[in-house]
């Protein structure tokens, strides 16, 4: 997707990201029916506050959506990556100047 590579299962923190795409700070996830018992809920709620902690922004789609509506899946992926690209420049500046300075 535009180049950028999505890693499967990623560990961010104590939990795993269905998709994640480090170098953007994006993070998908697809769920299923048991996400919308209040208990699964809760920890989901629990799961994106931590990803936002660690600089990630969440997507979160339900598995019907991506089998059923799979262009306005990828059309709402794709609306983020480009609201990320600035974040993305900012990041790789400052990875720049990090190595740099070492």
């Amino acid at each position: 997707m535009r180049g950028l590579k999505f890693r499967r299962q990623h560990a961010i923190g104590p939990y795993f990201a269905d998709f994640a795409c480090v170098e953007t700070g994006l993070v998908i996830e697809l769920d299923g029916g048991q996400h919308n018992e209040e208990v699964s809920a809760r920890r989901d709620q629990q799961r994106e506050a931590a990803m936002r902690e660690a600089g990630f922004v969440t997507l979160r789609f339900w598995n019907h959506e991506v089998l059923t509506q799979t262009q306005e899946v990828l059309e709402k992926i794709f609306q983020t990556l480009q609201t990320l690209t600035p974040t993305l420049s900012r990041r790789r500046e400052r990875e720049e100047r990090h190595s740099f300075e070492e």
